[in-house]
């Protein structure tokens, strides 16, 4: 028998209050950068990454970033950009790097992108491939394929691209936003292979026909990009749906409501899904165009498949060990390569707890209910460790996190929201 039993909790909803998405703030970012003039980006998130890459891009010579109440404010002189004068370091920031090195392709000169040694170690290799086959200067300063890179700007010399889709979705979404930058006739983006993390090319689609640039897309695979300048003077930017999901976790484990405002499931955000899926395990769910309310119940165990929801696979993963019975989790392979290897993570960390998990190179299954012990948690300086362990903490103790500070990278304020849905939930 597992030693958690759902508990008795405030009735009311607990409004958790989740930042804006990083996901759209990034992309928000490098449109704005684009676009000669003033742009307003309201409601966005200020974290590790989106503050280095807004610190990255105002580095280019005639581009100014500023913060603002609201979010960020991106001024942009109306003609060539130039190089940054120093090596754009994005730390850990994996999504922003890859941005960044076809960002800097337009820029006139040569701009070095480097990061944290986790992050060097990360593939580029598909996106430098394509910018060289395209007649763009990529070169590593290091290990072949990965960061230190130099990229040198200049004129694609086809129109034609081709990318690999089975190791990041970053590296297409990256090449959609270049593609609108360039003058001329339409450009075809062609992605080979196994498409990953569909959900967060169509959020780059979104976002950039709402800001006026003009996208084509054949299925999945074939985008044409009519270059053109964005025209949107203010870019909202919606709830982090990776946030949230911690906060959905906790009501699922507590047995309490948890509602989140401003967002919804007319979103394009793939991880909205994971509400779905704790429904499955038993919870109670209220959808809406703008918000979504969850209430936890007694939990079972699901199969299923989340290569469109990568990101909360690290949420769903200590919520299926307390569940009865043995939940599959499939198609994650590229959990190896984020920020740390995740499936690996998550099954030495469960394991450690007292949890009986089986690790593959794109799945894991977890054996329900767990007899929870005892354990102090490594984060691999992963954010989304930090959270989805700390989410267990709250119907089990002591669960120690190693490196609380690591959640800067995507939500700051978590520990306060974290403490403050203790209280209300008497967890």
């Amino acid at each position: 028998m597992a030693n958690w039993t759902l508990p008795r909790v405030n009735p009311e909803p607990f409004v958790a209050r989740i930042p804006g998405s990083k996901s759209y703030t990034n992309r928000a970012l490098v449109i704005a950068a684009m676009r000669p003039g003033t742009t307003e980006i309201t409601g966005a998130l200020k974290s590790d990454d989106t503050v280095r890459l807004a610190r990255a891009l105002g580095s280019f010579g005639g581009i100014t970033i500023t913060d603002t109440d609201a979010g960020f404010r991106v001024e942009r002189v109306d003609g060539p950009i130039t190089a940054p004068d120093e090596p754009c370091d994005m730390g850990g920031a994996g999504t922003p790097a890859r941005f960044l090195l076809a960002f800097a392709a337009s820029a006139e000169g040569t701009t070095t992108v480097t990061g944290n040694p986790r992050l060097c170690e990360r593939p580029m290799n598909d996106i430098l491939d394509t910018l060289r086959e395209i007649g763009i200067s990529a070169e590593c300063r290091a290990t072949e394929g990965c960061l230190p890179v130099e990229v040198t700007g200049g004129a694609p010399t086809t129109r034609e691209w081709r990318i690999r889709g089975d190791v990041s979705s970053q590296f297409t979404s990256s090449l959609l936003l270049f593609a609108s930058q360039q003058a001329g006739e339409p450009i075809t983006i062609e992605a080979e292979g196994n498409i990953v993390s569909i959900p967060y090319i169509e959020m780059t689609l979104s976002m950039m026909r709402s800001c006026g640039l003009k996208v084509d897309t054949d299925g999945e695979r074939r985008h044409v990009v009519h270059p053109c300048v964005p025209t949107a003077e203010a870019i909202p930017v919606e709830v982090d749906a990776s946030g949230m999901s911690y906060f959905l976790a906790a009501a699922a484990l507590t047995g309490g409501t948890v509602r989140i405002d401003g967002i919804g499931e007319g979103s394009a955000q793939g991880d909205v899904g994971l509400a779905r899926a704790f429904e499955a395990m038993g919870c109670s769910l209220r959808l809406t165009e703008d918000s979504i309310e969850i209430t936890g119940g007694p939990l079972r165990s699901i199969e299923i498949d989340m290569e469109v929801m990568p990101d909360v696979v690290l949420t769903l993963a200590p919520v299926a060990a307390v569940a009865e019975g043995t939940t599959r989790i499939t198609n994650i392979a590229n959990l190896r390569v984020k920020e740390c290897d995740r499936i690996h993570a998550a099954a030495a960390e469960l394991t450690k707890l007292g949890a009986r998990v089986e690790e593959g190179e794109d799945f894991l299954v977890i054996h329900g209910p767990t007899e929870l012990r005892p354990a102090s948690i490594h984060t691999y300086d992963d954010h989304r460790v930090a959270m989805c362990f700390a989410i267990l903490g709250l119907v089990f103790d002591p669960i120690e996190i190693e490196d609380p500070g690591c959640v800067v990278k995507s939500f700051p304020d978590f520990w306060s929201e974290f403490e403050r849905f203790r209280a209300h939930h008497g967890a």
